[in-house]
């Protein structure tokens, strides 16, 4: 089935792990991660057009050719050959510079998005692939849910779902800027270098106290986000079993394992910062809601 619009969600991601294990031929940074997809959504509505427009209704963030949704949709219609367009309004509800990845789950959105207005039936390796030249986080955007991801977001392994928690994410005032984390990471280093195959057992174990002994973010202490120590020490007091920046920064998270002590947590931090957010793991990546079908209208036969 072909559709006249399509409404998608998105959702962001954390890092429970976050290891740099070395320096590629290309200069680019080998890394080895677990990544959690969380019910935090970006909402894209994408709209059969002539033309290619986006619309980020209450952003600050340019709605130009640079913009990742743009360009998932100009590398679709490329790889694809199909002489079409898209109107594409996005509902952004990710913090921006954070490192939850709100700009690659926006391209997630439109390839998922633009799949199915077209009905082109691409799979998840063609999407992956065309995802992957867009940024290192879209393929991860594409498949969700619980993954170790390695190289420089290329490798994704599947694993069983994140043990049952809670997760209190704090986004500072500031954000960070991926390349001077990377650019300061190679200046200072890192004390952290978590374990992240250790975590992975622990999920296939669904052992939550394990996934937590096994977290960290080998950036955190490159970031320059000066607030992440301060914010950690509040969720810890609140509760949080463990608590990490997430990605390059600057967001923060608190790990809880029920839904009062995390609910108080969040009222809590609620008062100190603007964006909290209350969430659970979510066991997908970006995916069509809802489909408005395309009826096309009927030719008159000359009689």
């Amino acid at each position: 089935m072909q559709y006249k619009s399509v409404t998608v969600l998105a959702p962001a991601k954390l890092n429970l792990s976050l290891d740099v294990v070395g320096t590629l031929p290309n200069g680019y940074h080998a890394l080895d991660m677990v990544m959690q997809s969380i019910d935090l959504f970006e909402k894209l509505t994408l709209t059969r057009s002539e033309g290619l427009t986006l619309t980020l209704p209450g952003s600050f963030v340019p709605a130009n050719d640079k913009n990742t949704a743009i360009k998932a949709a100009l590398a679709f219609f490329q790889y694809t050959g199909l002489l079409a367009g898209v109107d594409i309004t996005i509902q952004k509800r990710v913090p921006v510079r954070a490192g939850m990845a709100g700009g690659s789950a926006d391209a997630a959105g439109v390839l998922v998005g633009l799949n199915a207005l077209y009905g082109a039936k691409l799979s998840m390796s063609e999407l992956c692939a065309i995802g992957a030249a867009i940024g290192a986080d879209v393929p991860f955007a594409l498949m969700g849910g619980t993954c170790r991801v390695q190289g420089v977001g290329d490798f994704l392994k599947a694993l069983p779902p994140c043990p049952d928690c809670w997760f209190v994410v704090v986004m500072p005032s500031v954000g960070v800027s991926t390349p001077e984390a990377f650019k300061q990471y190679d200046v200072v280093g890192s004390p952290v270098h978590p374990d992240c195959e250790q975590q992975e057992q622990a999920i296939r174990a669904d052992d939550l106290r394990g996934l937590c002994a096994a977290a960290g973010n080998a950036l955190e202490h490159c970031s320059g986000a000066v607030e992440t120590p301060v914010i950690r020490q509040l969720l810890d007091a609140h509760g949080a079993i463990a608590s990490q920046m997430t990605g390059s920064g600057a967001a923060v998270f608190g790990l809880f394992d029920g839904e009062e002590q995390a609910a108080q947590a969040a009222a809590e931090l609620r008062q100190r910062y603007r964006q909290v957010y209350l969430c659970r793991p979510d066991r997908g990546g970006a995916r069509v809601v809802h489909g408005r079908p395309l009826v096309r209208k009927k030719q008159k036969t000359a009689g």
